[in-house]
């Protein structure tokens, strides 16, 4: 019996391979206020979201919505530069289909990036956090419904989503490089609003130390779909009730740009150094 979610998946395959045959060995996302760093790449070609017909396109400030297929040193990478949010409205199967898409175009490695709240002891404005393990029960399970025989099992482990060597490579490029890396668990919410006082003290206990509305999501999609998984956070304000000052887009922003050197230089020398 035909699935419509891996049908729409196959026919956005289609329409990327009618503009380009680029075959990436890497996947990385860009979160809020980082889309900057697809700069660096070497490009070969660009897809907007807009060109691949049933595609969801991004609809927040700093999120450009379009591929980019190029080089980071010799490693060949797809960048999706403006990722989607279940807050937009999407359903959660079109929230993951960017990776699914990229894991079919080739990508065996997702280097996932985004904004985050800071919960952690220690933590400020600006610190970078390598996700050591996530917690995903205030978002919707993107693996609910028919399964996808196709991409991976009924119930995939999710013992180890972020792969040990993955996370080796990018500590070392932090020591090596004089670069703060903090480290933790990422816990998705929903959004769009930010979280409560209450809902951080909540979250604290629960063990997470950071807190944001993306990543987890596409990291159990691409972890069932057989992709190795790795995940830096840009901690880009103290979450709900840590600080006196009110949240807002624009503080993510403004940190996101302020720490871009130190983010430019990890995510590229660990992705020229990762294992294929």
């Amino acid at each position: 019996m035909s699935n419509a979610i891996y049908e729409k998946l196959l026919a956005c395959k289609n329409a990327v391979r009618k503009i380009t045959d680029f075959e990436p060995d890497i996947a990385l996302v860009l979160g809020s206020g980082l889309g900057d760093y697809a700069e660096n790449i070497r490009v070969e070609c660009e897809v907007s979201y807009s060109d691949i017909p049933g595609f969801p396109v991004s609809t927040v400030p700093g999120h450009a919505g379009k591929f980019i297929f190029g080089y980071v040193g010799d490693k060949k990478v797809v960048c999706m530069k403006g990722r989607v949010h279940f807050y937009e409205g999407y359903d959660i199967s079109d929230v993951v289909l960017p990776a699914r898409l990229m894991k079919l175009l080739g990508a065996g490695i997702l280097f996932l990036t985004n904004a985050a709240g800071g919960m952690g002891e220690g933590f400020a404005a600006g610190d970078l956090m390598l996700i050591t393990d996530h917690i995903s029960l205030f978002a919707p399970n993107p693996l609910i419904g028919a399964n996808i025989d196709e991409l991976g099992p009924r119930f995939p482990d999710m013992s180890s989503v972020y792969k040990k060597d993955l996370q080796d490579c990018i500590r070392s490029v932090a020591r090596e490089n004089g670069i703060k890396l903090q480290e933790g668990v990422y816990v998705q919410a929903t959004g769009p609003s930010f979280e409560s006082p209450a809902e951080i003290r909540m979250l604290a206990r629960l063990g997470a130390s950071a807190v944001g509305m993306s990543t987890v999501n596409e990291a159990i999609a691409a972890n069932h779909a057989g992709m190795r998984v790795c995940g830096v956070s840009c901690i880009s304000n103290l979450a709900a009730g840590m600080s006196s000052q009110p949240l807002s887009h624009e503080e993510v922003q403004e940190a996101a740009d302020k720490v871009a050197p130190l983010f430019t230089k990890l995510v590229t020398e660990s992705i020229k150094r990762f294992e294929v």
